[in-house]
């Protein structure tokens, strides 16, 4: 199926490698023109060249908000104005909600939340231009059902969703959707950080906090980067223009929320 969007230009935050490399993946093969961005220059150099074609990486922390706008200055440099914004950044760290210092949770709040809203708005004046744009926030299932040890994670994406679903309601109009993309318990680094802190808490190995994991998955394994990257191909297509303010669970049937 052709997804109407070939020859725009999106900017995938974290897409050098996981999930956000996925995404990235996805809208290249359908012929998007990829930035993707990220903090380590050499594996975004060979991320990019993996992409092939027009892609490129841009070095930058989205943790920082003048980084941010340089990122966002770059990428309309090396592809033109922006039609597609997949926002991704690395979890905080998992452990019991009383373990996070002050600290924690406002370097939290800046990678996860302040970070997908400023990077929003810096290129929602590309999107309002072409009466056309599309917004993709990669956050998490525990958004819809908390998991042990991932309230701050949760807490600072549950922001992030109150966020987006007014500024979804606010474009509705101009050609804009605005949704989120929640992985569930995907093979990734930052899945591995959970259950390697689940393994050191319980007294385990890490081979068996992960096949425990994955036996609490319905489809009875742990979700690959190859199961998310089409689903959010979709949800940036024109075939997607009436789907917005939603949060789309990539999960293998993990959550048990009836909405």
């Amino acid at each position: 199926m052709d997804l109407g969007i070939s020859g725009l230009n999106a900017l995938v935050l974290g897409g050098s490698q996981g999930l956000g490399f996925a995404c990235a993946k996805a809208l290249s093969e359908e012929g998007v023109r990829v930035a993707i961005n990220g903090r380590d220059p050499e594996r975004g150099a060979e991320a990019a060249r993996a992409l092939g074609g027009s892609a490129v990486f841009i070095a930058g922390d989205v943790s920082d908000p003048a980084s941010r706008e340089r990122i966002v200055r770059d990428a309309r440099a090396a592809l033109g104005p922006i039609s597609i914004l997949v926002t991704n950044a690395g979890g905080p760290p998992p452990g019991p909600l009383d373990t996070h210092e002050h600290e924690t949770w406002l370097k939290a709040l800046e990678t996860n939340m302040l970070s997908a809203i400023h990077l929003t708005r810096l290129v929602l004046p590309d999107m309002l231009e072409a009466g056309f744009g599309r917004v993709v926030n990669v956050t998490s299932f525990t958004v819809r059902e908390p998991y042990p040890n991932m309230g701050l994670a949760t807490g600072v994406r549950a922001g992030l969703t109150g966020a987006m679903s007014a500024l979804a309601r606010e474009v509705a109009d101009k050609g804009i959707t605005v949704n989120n993309l929640l992985p569930g318990l995907m093979d990734t680094g930052a899945l591995r950080r959970v259950y390697a802190a689940q393994a050191r808490q319980q007294g385990i190995t890490e081979d068996e906090a992960k096949t425990r994991m994955a036996a609490s998955v319905p489809m009875r394994r742990l979700g690959l980067a190859e199961d998310f990257g089409p689903a959010c191909a979709f949800l940036c297509s024109r075939h997607a223009g009436y789907i917005t303010a939603q949060n789309l669970t990539v999960d293998g049937g993990l959550v048990r929320s009836l909405l």
